[in-house]
């Protein structure tokens, strides 16, 4: 079963918010989380010409990762 928590609809400051671990992902990725925070990461992601599907792989990635080292 592969369900993401983290969505392309989520806003990446939202994401930040819940999972500030997730940080390093989008600066790795090179996604403006700062004045590009406040929208969709999808919409974001697009902009900078990032690929999606491998951003949001990374970010739940992380956030399992931790979850499972706590």
């Amino acid at each position: 079963m592969n369900s993401m928590v983290i969505t392309k609809d989520m806003t990446i400051n939202d994401v930040i918010k819940k999972y500030p671990q997730t940080i390093t992902v989008f600066n790795k990725f090179r996604v403006d989380s700062c004045c590009g925070g406040g929208q969709a990461i999808e919409k974001t992601a697009m902009a900078d010409g990032v690929d999606i599907e491998g951003l949001l792989q990374a970010l739940n990635e992380a956030i399992k990762t931790d979850s499972e080292a706590g």
